[in-house]
């Protein structure tokens, strides 16, 4: 919307208008208004332009708007897609979500990935059980949550 304005905004805002200038001066208001957003918008133009021709003839096709950090960044370093300097790795590399998810689970006594990968290892760190190949222990059971316990 425009400003970040709702509909219901923009219709209290020209409503207090009216009420404020009255409809005979209504007209008159409306023509200043847009005589000095026309002054404004001329006055921008002129400075971009001006900006353009100091930089010189490299620069000739420059907007203003590529100047903002976030458009400089996804345009110089992401090369516009994303994947330029493998952004999306590091920032999954750096989500704790998956680590958070499985630290609920043994907490919660659910078996997640960590207690199936210990379940299948001895203490010693060897695969398939103890020494003599014994079945590998179980896992740990679950107890039920006492209120009056903590």
């Amino acid at each position: 919307m425009l400003f970040d304005m709702s509909p219901l905004d923009l219709l209290v805002l020209a409503i207090m208008i009216i009420l404020l200038f009255g409809p005979d001066k209504l007209p008159e208001v409306v023509q200043k208004v847009t005589g000095f957003l026309r002054k404004v918008r001329e006055f921008s133009e002129a400075a971009e332009e001006d900006v353009r021709s100091e930089l010189g003839p490299e620069f000739k096709d420059l907007e203003l708007e590529d100047l903002h950090p976030k458009t400089f960044v996804r345009k110089h370093l992401l090369g516009g897609e994303g994947d330029g300097l493998g952004i999306e790795e590091i920032r999954s590399a750096l989500d704790p979500r998956a680590e958070l998810a499985e630290l609920a689970d043994a907490v919660n006594g659910e078996p997640g990935e960590s207690t199936e990968r210990a379940a299948r290892t001895d203490p010693t760190g060897r695969a398939g059980g103890g020494a003599r190949g014994a079945a590998s222990p179980e896992p740990p059971t679950a107890h039920a949550y006492d209120p009056d316990a903590t």
